[in-house]
């Protein structure tokens, strides 16, 4: 299995669109980032985790043919706002590509882009949507990715956490319940939300993320959803030898 993490910024990316850098070394490309989604490709099943704005670029930067479906975390436009993006792919498929995400994001989307789902005003629909379920799988032929998502705090409203393969992906949190905690016990790798060194109403912080990683003894953790005050070589040096900062097209093999 490999992941791609597409882009690893928070919901203005780095730099800002006014050219603002805040603490990053605007020399280092790493400190470069887009906003957050993942790729994972089980052989030919091919599944992306959100569609951020920048979902072109991303794309096309890593070189991805074809998506099979789409898990969403939650409605923020940072995560949502690319889908339209999506319709190359279904030129060349041929056929709906399926989305999934909880209730509320699920009725967001199809009210927000109801001709995606719909069709009309000349508009042929391409997207088919789907809840999540606490387990579900998802397959092409004979590969398959079994899934557990469990719904996690994000400030004023719910994110979607999944857990693949001993694979945490949690990209905007700042609380998760006890009974869930178990749920991350002995992670291969923990991909997780790591705003800013401050608090944050809706996002973990450095400390909280490091403590989170510590007390489900996941492998290895990676710091993504990173603003403008966390650079990448000042947190490369600073962290746990198992936690590493996250940069965009960034790649893992399990």
């Amino acid at each position: 299995m490999k992941i791609i993490i597409l882009g690893c910024g928070s919901s203005v990316g780095s730099p800002w669109i006014t050219n603002y850098w805040g603490k990053c070394d605007k020399k280092n490309p790493k400190n470069i980032r887009t906003r957050c989604s993942i790729f994972i490709q089980n052989k030919n099943l091919s599944v992306m985790i959100d569609t951020s704005p920048d979902i072109k670029k991303q794309i096309l930067d890593n070189k991805i043919e074809d998506i099979d479906c789409i898990l969403y975390t939650h409605e923020h436009a940072d995560q949502t706002n690319g889908i339209f993006e999506l319709r190359p792919f279904f030129w060349k498929r041929k056929k709906k590509i399926n989305i999934y995400a909880d209730k509320r994001t699920l009725k967001i989307l199809m009210d927000r882009h109801d001709y995606l789902f719909f069709g009309g005003q000349g508009y042929t629909p391409i997207l088919k949507g789907n809840l999540i379920k606490k387990n579900f799988t998802l397959s092409k032929k004979k590969n398959k990715i079994n899934f557990t998502s469990f719904p996690v705090s994000h400030g004023w409203i719910k994110s979607t956490a999944y857990v693949f393969n001993k694979i945490a992906y949690i990209s905007d949190c700042n609380g998760i319940e006890s009974k869930d905690l178990k749920k991350l016990l002995n992670l291969k790798c923990l991909i997780i939300d790591c705003l800013k060194i401050n608090n944050h109403p809706s996002h973990f912080n450095l400390d909280q993320a490091i403590y989170l990683s510590k007390i489900i003894k996941a492998k290895k953790t990676i710091l993504t959803n990173l603003h403008t005050d966390l650079d990448y070589e000042f947190l490369k040096k600073n962290l746990p030898k198992n936690i590493i900062p996250a940069y965009d097209s960034m790649k893992l093999n399990f």
